[in-house]
């Protein structure tokens, strides 16, 4: 039979337990201050690095603010011999490349997003994951050297004369050119850039949705489309609008491919079957060249309007994903 322990061991344990506790409490305490002050510390190290950034750029364009004004997007000729300088085509290019870029690409990656996360079977989704996401691993050159020698010709020879001849009445499809380098190519092209990037993200979103609210949906008789458009879409569409925000990024500050495919124009027009040029192609072909101050000025005048451009992208992404949050996500 075994002896009973003294009364007072088991008040001793009891004691130290609680003083391990409250230590660990005191301890816990100062991780959670700890790691609060590292997060803040970072969110105030991105929010001041980008304030870094406009600041610099700002003070770059300031003499080409000062000369042009507004009239410096309202104006496009740039002939930097003649010290002129107008973005006017260059934003007219860089914005109309994007526009093709997203509409084309977000959903083509969207749909390849839910085929991987809630269609294929895992052995297919294993296989073709990787293969999606090798694309963003393609270094821009090579995709701009494709485009040129493999994509241009391509064009020229059928894409281009067909969509003239079956929607010439559209000022877009207007003309084909002799050359592969075009508005066109450098949208297709940016388009290739921007899928994989909007894929990834819609994949994870998708698989993230909880399974149980899906199989509700399933057993109140709902299709897998209907489970789809009125479940899985709804709880991702602010993460899906950030997606599409991270190709959006890409497609406007893409500078080696674009230069490659575009043709190097300044003007702006409307048929993407002409030559024409982006900001962040000008910056990339013409900032290491020896250049006038004030032609300096207006590369870094193109910098702050691209900056512009994208702080205002994120701000209307923002505000669409919180409007849908705030409305329950899209009606059925």
């Amino acid at each position: 039979m075994s002896a009973t322990p003294p009364a007072g061991s088991a008040s001793l344990k009891l004691a130290r337990s609680n003083r391990q506790s409250d230590s660990r409490k005191r301890a816990d305490r100062v991780g959670d201050l700890t790691l609060r002050l590292i997060c803040l510390g970072a969110a105030l190290l991105a929010a001041v690095v980008l304030i870094l950034i406009a600041k610099e750029v700002i003070e770059g364009a300031q003499p080409a603010i000062s000369k042009y004004g507004f009239s410096f997007v309202t104006n496009q000729e740039w002939a930097p011999p003649l010290e002129k300088f107008g973005g006017e085509g260059l934003v007219f290019g860089t914005l109309i490349t994007s526009a093709m870029a997203l509409f084309i690409g977000a959903p083509v990656a969207i749909s390849i997003g839910i085929f991987l996360a809630l269609l294929a079977p895992v052995s297919v989704r294993n296989l073709i994951s990787p293969l999606v996401e090798m694309l963003a691993a393609i270094p821009s050159v090579i995709l701009g050297f494709w485009g040129l020698l493999i994509l241009g010709p391509f064009l020229v020879g059928t894409v281009e004369p067909f969509l003239h001849d079956t929607f010439g009445f559209i000022p877009l499809f207007g003309a084909p050119q002799t050359t592969g380098a075009s508005v066109f190519n450098a949208g297709l092209i940016l388009t290739i850039m921007v899928i994989p990037i909007i894929a990834s993200v819609s994949r994870d979103l998708f698989m993230a949705v909880p399974r149980d609210l899906q199989d509700g949906a399933a057993a109140l008789g709902s299709t897998r489309w209907e489970v789809i458009r009125g479940v899985v879409l709804p709880s991702t569409v602010s993460g899906i609008i950030a997606a599409c925000l991270l190709g959006l990024g890409r497609a406007l500050g893409e500078a080696i491919a674009v230069s490659q495919v575009i043709g190097g124009g300044t003007e702006s027009h409307l048929s993407l079957f002409k030559t024409g040029g982006t900001m962040a192609s000008i910056i990339a072909l013409q900032f290491p060249s020896p250049v006038s101050a004030l032609h300096e000025s207006s590369l870094y005048y193109l910098a702050a309007l691209l900056l512009v451009i994208g702080v205002a992208a994120n701000l209307l992404a923002s505000w669409v994903g919180y409007r849908f949050s705030a409305a329950g996500g899209i009606s059925r």
